[in-house]
């Protein structure tokens, strides 16, 4: 692992929106403070997303929304630049009449809104191997990573499971790779549609690219931190 840095931290205040580069993270027994705190709920309850499970419902527009957090509050911003809090008694209707559907915002209960787990590590290597797969540039940002990691080889990552690492001040257990679905193919406020994204990351990598850890100890990690073995 030596070697191994920071290369980018995001914070993705309200589930499948897009979400914000931030300097530093700090990590609680949860995961990243303020990632996925809250979603858009659908009339049946469930989460809204990109894709259909038993927990999460596909509703097409959540891509086109940003939400980052300002002065402690998660401010969501809609395509044409209006904004509007997550607490605000409107964001719900403007939220309605964006998705064309009927929603509400709630803050996370006894039901996760991680799909697999707390925290998502991406080495930049297996981002770039994937795009020479492509024969042309894949954005790291297809895949959300809360921790983006300047790596020389492929799919390192895969070598971290079951162990203990630390970043900054803070120590991460992997726990295992991290499975991609159809949204890494598709269009959102930053990035055009990729179709073959999902198909050729299941040639290179069964369908797999990072990992996703639990958080071992609380700290801060900021930009150009190394990652140490523990």
């Amino acid at each position: 692992m030596t070697g191994i840095r920071v290369a980018a931290l995001r914070r993705f205040p309200v589930k499948s929106m897009l979400g914000e580069l931030c300097e530093w993270l700090d990590l609680d027994a949860r995961g990243s403070v303020g990632d996925r705190v809250w979603s858009v709920r659908t009339a049946e309850g469930k989460i809204a997303s990109g894709k259909d499970t038993r927990r999460f419902a596909a509703v097409i527009g959540m891509l086109e929304l940003r939400a980052s957090e300002r002065a402690g509050r998660v401010v969501i911003t809609f395509p044409g630049g209006v904004e509007s809090a997550v607490d605000d008694p409107a964001t719900p209707g403007l939220l309605s009449m964006h998705l064309g559907r009927t929603v509400t915002v709630a803050r996370e209960t006894e039901v996760s809104h991680f799909d697999d787990g707390p925290v998502s590590l991406v080495g930049t290597a297996s981002v770039d191997a994937l795009g020479t797969e492509r024969s042309e540039e894949v954005d790291s940002a297809r895949f959300r990573p809360n921790i983006l990691l300047a790596t020389d080889e492929p799919f390192v990552e895969d070598s971290w499971i079951g162990r203990r690492v630390e970043v900054g001040s803070a120590a991460l257990r992997v726990l295992a790779r991290s499975p991609r679905c159809v949204m890494i193919n598709m269009a959102s406020a930053d990035l055009p549609e990729q179709r073959g994204n999902l198909a050729a990351i299941g040639r290179l990598h069964d369908a797999c690219l990072g990992v996703i850890a639990n958080v071992e100890a609380p700290g801060r990690i900021a930009l150009g931190d190394e990652l140490r073995p523990a």
